[in-house]
């Protein structure tokens, strides 16, 4: 890191140019935890909670096919995150036509186990949960360009927003991902994230920044971008439940979706990058994969 010539991956990834789109990670169901202090490199695994908790509260979400996510409030001072009494946690459904947030409380962390993930108890929200990751133990990206946008979002919106564990693309951080419906934003601008979030709750997605929604596969995610680029739809459900065609020898997929009861059809071409560093530990250059559009018909 010491080298003069090093950057950091974000910084890398925006030189390189790397495409936003298609690079959300997946997730239809999650549940959040919340967990103040420090956190390590697994956030809940190295956290507050007690690891023999921690390894069950993980194994148990993940085994019910979710996604465990660390949350804790912005700007705590160390007195104040000292001795926490109540866990606070959420189960969001994020898949389309589904979406929902349940928010629950425990006083012991043990109790946790006990929580049924399928939403059926908690208290029903429907304000938007805000997650921005700053991560630091997995990656400095999150923790350096996450902060400054976690805090102008919580002098903003204080009752949405939270900062999270890692949520994957540590090379386009600041990264934020938006429940209920799970959108995922990356290389965002902390003068730019209120707006965001306000077009989100007015029902719109502004796609600069916009990497995709986690609840369909990066494929899918690629060709809704292209979709909205070519018909200027901004609309946050406009391109529901995209249907993969299987692609051909050429690597080139079709993705048809239904907008506005019309068809629609996404041609996508699938490649693999040059070898990269996608984080700043990285030491090995691997190459990831990325989409490019082929065509757009709307009939």
């Amino acid at each position: 890191m010491s080298d003069a010539g090093w950057l950091p991956c974000s910084d890398r990834s925006l030189e390189r140019g790397d495409p936003l789109s298609g690079t959300a990670g997946f997730g239809t169901r999650w549940f959040l935890v919340e967990i103040d202090g420090a956190w390590g490199t697994h956030a809940i695994l190295q956290s507050a909670l007690d690891p023999a908790v921690a390894r069950a509260l993980v194994t148990r979400v993940e085994a019910a096919g979710m996604r465990p996510l660390a949350i804790r409030r912005t700007g705590r001072r160390a007195d104040e995150r000292r001795g926490q009494s109540t866990w606070r946690w959420a189960v969001v459904d994020a898949r389309a036509g589904s979406e929902s947030v349940v928010w629950g409380a425990v006083h012991d962390p043990a109790e946790l186990l006990e929580v049924p993930l399928d939403g059926s108890t908690g208290i029903s929200s429907d304000e938007s949960v805000i997650c921005v990751c700053t991560h630091a133990r997995h990656d400095q990206c999150c923790a350096v360009k996450g902060r400054p946008v976690v805090a102008a979002l919580a002098r903003a919106l204080p009752r949405n927003t939270w900062e999270c564990s890692h949520l994957g693309g540590d090379r386009f951080a600041a990264t934020m991902i938006v429940f209920p419906h799970g959108l995922h934003f990356g290389r965002m601008p902390a003068a730019a994230a209120v707006g965001i979030v306000q077009a989100y709750v007015a029902g719109a997605i502004d796609p600069r920044y916009f990497r995709g929604r986690s609840s369909v596969p990066n494929l899918v995610q690629a060709a809704e971008a292209f979709a909205r680029a070519t018909t200027g739809d901004d609309r946050v459900g406009s391109f529901p439940h995209g249907t993969v065609r299987a692609g051909d020898e050429t690597g080139r997929w079709s993705v048809a979706f239904d907008h506005d009861g019309a068809p629609l059809t996404v041609e996508v071409a699938q490649r693999m990058s040059e070898p990269l560093l996608s984080t700043c530990g990285a030491t090995v250059a691997a190459a990831v994969r990325e989409f490019a559009l082929v065509e757009v018909r709307e009939r």
